[in-house]
C-alpha cells in the first residue's frame, strides 16, 4: 500500500505541474500521513541536513565553473579548435560536434550547459551547410549526454555521495565508457551522414589549425589539471571543483579576458540560482528517501529481486530496463537520490562492483536525458534551436540507439569500466 502511496502522490503532484522537488515533498508528506508519522521538524531537519554535506560542495563550484566555461570563451575555442580540425571532412561538421561535446564534458560536467553552447553555436553552421535541422538537433543533444559520464560529472558527485562510494573512482571509471559512447555516436554519424550532400567549410591551414590550439590551450588544460591531480591525490573531488572554478575564472578574466568583473557578478547569480535549484532538490529527494527507508521499500524491492542476486549480469539488466523506464518520466538528479539508497544494499549482495554499477547507474540515467516525455537536454536543444520538440526526438532516435548499444557492450564487458579504473588507481 505505500508504494501505491508514493507513486500515486509523486505521479499526481507532477501530473498537475508541480516542479519535482515539490512533488517530492508531497510524496513525502503523504507516506508521513500513510505511517501516521507525520512531524513538520522531521522534514525540516531532513531538508537542511541533506544538503550538509563537504562532498556536495564540489556541485556550486562545478556548476560556477560550466557557467564561466560558457560565458568566459572556453567553449568557443574548443569548437572552433574542432571546427579546424575536422570541419572540412564529409560530415565533419558532426565530428566537430561529438569532439566538442566530448571535450566540454572535461569542464561542465552538466548535459544541460554543454547542449546549451553546441546548440547555439554549432546546429546554425549544420543547418547552413545542408543538414536536416532535426538532425543537427538530435546529434548536439545526443553528444551532450556524455557530460554526466565524463569526470568532472555532477551526477557522479551526488551518487558518490548518496550511495557512500569513492568519488574519486567514480570519476576515474567514467573516462573510458564516456570516450566509448562518444565513438558509438561517431559511428552512427558516419553512417547517416554519408547519405547527405552538404557544403563543407574550406580546409583549414596549419598555421590556422596551430592558432585554435594555442587559443584553446588554456581550455584544454583544465580537464588534465583535474584527472592528474585526483589520480596524483593532490586533492579531493571537492577541492577539484574549486581547483576548476578558480582556474576558469583566471583564465577567462586574465588571459582571454571575455569576462569583465562586472559580467563576473552575474555568472556568480546564475551559477547560485543553478546551485539553489539543485539542492532544494538534493534536500527533498533526501527527506523522501528517509521515508523509503522507515516504510521498508528497499526491504520489499530487495525481496522482488532477491531471486536474481545469484546472477549479477542478469540483475543488472533488470536493473537498467527498470532506471531506463523512470528515466522517461522523472530528471537524473531526483532519479539518483531516491533510486540509490533502494538499489545499493542489493547491488552489495549480489557482489557488483559499486563504482562499475555507478558508472552503469549513471550512463542509463544520462540516456534517460534525451527520452520522452521529460527529456530535459531535448527541452534545452529545443528552447535554444527553436525546433520543434517532435522532429528533436526523431532526429536524435538513431543516436540514441548507438547509445543503448553501448550500454549492452558495458552489461556484457564489465571490464571496460573496471580494468581502467583497476589501473589508474
Amino acid at each position: 500500500m505505500i508504494i501505491l502511496v508514493f507513486l500515486g502522490s509523486l505521479l499526481a503532484a507532477m501530473a498537475i505541474g508541480m516542479p519535482i522537488a515539490y512533488a517530492l515533498l508531497v510524496s513525502a508528506v503523504a507516506m508521513m500521513l500513510q505511517l501516521g508519522l507525520f512531524d513538520s521538524q522531521i522534514i525540516a531537519q531532513n531538508l537542511i541536513g541533506g544538503v550538509d554535506s563537504f562532498p556536495l560542495m564540489a556541485v556550486p563550484f562545478f556548476m560556477l565553473a560550466g557557467e564561466v566555461m560558457n560565458r568566459g570563451g572556453l567553449s568557443r575555442r574548443i569548437i572552433d579548435l574542432a571546427l579546424s580540425i575536422v570541419g572540412h571532412k564529409s560530415g565533419g561538421l558532426g565530428y566537430v560536434v561529438i569532439i566538442s561535446a566530448t571535450l566540454l564534458s572535461a569542464i561542465s560536467g552538466s548535459a544541460i550547459a554543454d547542449a546549451a553552447a553546441l546548440a547555439a553555436l554549432l546546429v546554425p553552421a549544420m543547418v547552413a551547410a545542408g543538414h536536416q535541422p532535426a538532425r543537427a538537433a538530435g546529434l548536439v543533444a545526443s553528444s551532450s549526454i556524455i557530460a554526466p559520464v565524463i569526470p568532472p560529472s555532477i551526477g557522479l558527485v551526488l551518487f558518490g555521495v548518496t550511495a557512500n562510494v569513492s568519488i574519486t573512482g567514480l570519476f576515474l571509471g567514467g573516462i573510458v565508457p564516456g570516450v566509448v559512447m562518444a565513438m558509438g555516436l561517431a559511428v552512427t554519424w558516419y553512417y547517416l551522414a554519408s547519405k547527405e550532400k552538404v557544403v563543407l567549410p574550406e580546409r583549414a591551414s596549419g598555421r590556422t589549425i596551430l592558432i585554435n590550439a594555442r587559443r584553446a590551450g588554456w581550455a584544454l588544460l583544465m580537464p588534465v589539471i583535474i584527472i592528474v591531480g585526483l589520480k596524483l591525490g593532490v586533492f579531493t573531488p571537492t577541492e577539484a571543483a574549486v581547483v576548476a572554478a578558480v582556474y576558469s575564472i583566471f583564465v577567462s578574466v586574465v588571459i582571454y579576458r571575455e569576462l569583465t568583473l562586472s559580467a563576473l557578478l552575474d555568472v556568480f547569480v546564475a551559477a547560485a540560482k543553478s546551485t539553489a535549484m539543485v539542492m532544494f532538490l538534493v534536500g527533498a529527494a533526501v527527506v523522501t528517501s528517509w521515508l523509503i527507508v522507515i516504510a521498508d521499500l528497499p526491504v520489499m524491492l530487495g525481496d522482488m529481486l532477491e531471486p536474481l542476486v545469484g546472477s549479477p549480469q542478469f540483475l543488472m539488466f533488470v536493473i537498467v530496463v527498470i532506471v531506463l523506464l523512470v528515466g522517461t518520466a522523472m530528471d537524473m538528479t531526483p532519479t539518483i537520490l531516491i533510486l540509490t539508497p533502494v538499489l545499493m544494499p542489493i547491488v552489495r549482495e549480489a557482489g557488483i562492483d559499486p563504482i562499475y554499477f555507478g558508472i552503469i547507474f549513471i550512463i542509463t540515467n544520462s540516456i534517460g536525458l534525451i527520452t520522452p516525455p521529460v527529456g530535459t537536454v531535448l527541452n534545452a536543444v529545443t528552447g535554444v534551436t527553436k525546433i520543434k520538440m517532435e522532429d528533436v526526438i526523431r532526429g536524435a532516435n538513431p543516436f540514441l540507439l548507438a547509445h543503448t548499444a553501448v550500454l549492452l557492450l558495458l552489461l556484457l564487458v564489465p571490464q571496460i569500466v573496471t580494468l581502467p579504473v583497476s589501473w589508474m588507481q
